[in-house]
């Protein structure tokens, strides 16, 4: 049987608490990252909430926290619907090694090295390697950080098949005349895809002195007290439209911002529900985190997707197939093979096509997401990996990145006997 406190104890604890020995709570107050203070209104979003989500992507607790993306934003469901779409499995041992700065590495290596939380390799259609880490599993959602945008992009393809936009070189801005006042009016829908929209939005995340980048991040998804498109609204131009390739999130939430006025008064995740997750034949639902103020907020369709590995998997398989899955078309093949090529001159390890990364000179391409989120496709080996990270923030040599790019070339050449 427990003991309640005797009046003894009670009269010991004030002694230790007059004498200073124990500390006092009485004027404590959580207080806001002066970062996030010093940028935009005041957020109604409580103070302990925004500081999580501040720190993220720190790498001491990024491991959490790109997993639990649910307790830290307002979300809207994709929803999955029937029975999913059941993936062939032929276990493996990966009994190869690569190569990565002169040294020779094993697959097990790899899984820490890289900061690997789930992984997933299929070849010729199956899986043949299935495994999560760190008290991950099959049901555990992972944001897919910037890996959203390919899929934006396979919803744009929807689009455009189904006559909702009427041609990719259309003006972007006479499906959203609000952005007519900034440096989006005379950009057409494919420079967009392309990220050669030209305008004033360069992706950084100085916080320090923060640009326009770095503010929308902290009033948008931060204090959620604007939408991450508003900006796109006045925003200035830097290069003529399709002259320049600049990575920009802001194109990407545009291209939402567009998808949610052409699919007839739905919204972004009902409309990718109906025409990708549905048909995909997911496992699971997925959803989005919303940016700006609860109620008027969107999906974050830059960089909010979050889904289970093996549903990230089908979105692999599907790309494979030519836009095929589960008995169904799903994306029109023209639009798969059109948006996985190089928009431009292959001058780097990976170029850029429709949203889509691109391995310079062989046919593999990639979505990519911030700090180690993969879908990698290499149609010319029939694999498909899918690995879901944390890497560290600011990897100055993008050491991580570039060791998982020398595992993918190795494991899409192997050959399981």
């Amino acid at each position: 049987m427990t003991k309640k406190p005797t009046r003894q104890f009670f009269a010991n604890v004030a002694g230790i608490l007059s004498i200073g020995l124990m500390p006092t709570l009485v004027h404590a107050k959580v207080t806001l990252e002066p970062l996030v203070a010093q940028v935009g209104p005041e957020s109604d979003v409580s103070v302990a909430i925004q500081n999580a989500r501040w720190h993220m992507n720190d790498g001491d607790i990024n491991v959490l926290t790109f997993r639990s993306m649910d307790t830290l934003f307002t979300t809207r469901k994709v929803a999955r619907s029937g029975n999913p779409f059941a993936l062939p499995r032929e276990d493996r041992t990966l009994d190869f090694s690569y190569r990565f700065e002169g040294k020779t590495y094993t697959p097990d290596e790899f899984l820490d090295r890289t900061y690997t939380n789930a992984m997933l390799v299929m070849k010729d259609g199956k899986i043949v390697y299935e495994n999560y880490l760190n008290n991950s599993k099959p049901d555990t959602h992972f944001m897919g950080w910037s890996m959203t945008k390919s899929l934006t992009s396979l919803l744009v393809g929807c689009a455009l098949e189904e006559g909702r936009i009427r041609s990719l070189d259309d003006d972007i801005t006479d499906y959203l005349p609000e952005l007519k006042k900034g440096a989006y009016q005379g950009v057409s829908i494919r420079q967009v895809l392309q990220m050669r929209s030209g305008v004033d939005y360069e992706e950084s995340y100085e916080f320090d002195s923060p640009g326009i980048a770095a503010r929308n991040h902290i009033q948008a998804l931060v204090k959620n007290v604007v939408r991450f498109a508003d900006v796109a609204r006045d925003i200035k131009r830097a290069h003529a439209p399709g002259e320049v390739f600049q990575y920009k999130t802001i194109d990407t939430a545009v291209l939402g911002l567009l998808l949610e006025r052409v699919s007839g008064g739905s919204n972004l995740a009902s409309y990718m529900a109906s025409r990708l997750w549905e048909p995909l034949g997911a496992e699971f639902d997925g959803f989005f985190i919303m940016d700006g103020e609860p109620g008027i907020g969107r999906e974050f369709s830059g960089a909010g997707f979050n889904a289970a590995m093996r549903d990230y998997a089908r979105v692999g398989l599907m790309m494979l197939n030519q836009g095929k899955l589960n008995g169904k078309q799903i994306i029109p093949a023209d639009w798969i093979k059109e948006s996985t090529k190089p928009a431009g001159p292959e001058e780097g390890p990976i170029d850029y096509g429709y949203q889509w990364w691109t391995v310079s000179k062989t046919p593999a391409y990639s979505a990519i997401g911030l700090q180690g989120q993969f879908i990698f496709v290499d149609p010319s080996t029939n694999t498909v990996i899918v690995k879901l990270s944390y890497f560290p923030p600011n990897d100055k040599d993008e050491a991580a990145m570039r060791e998982s790019f020398s595992f993918f070339e190795a494991a899409s050449k192997w050959q399981p006997e």
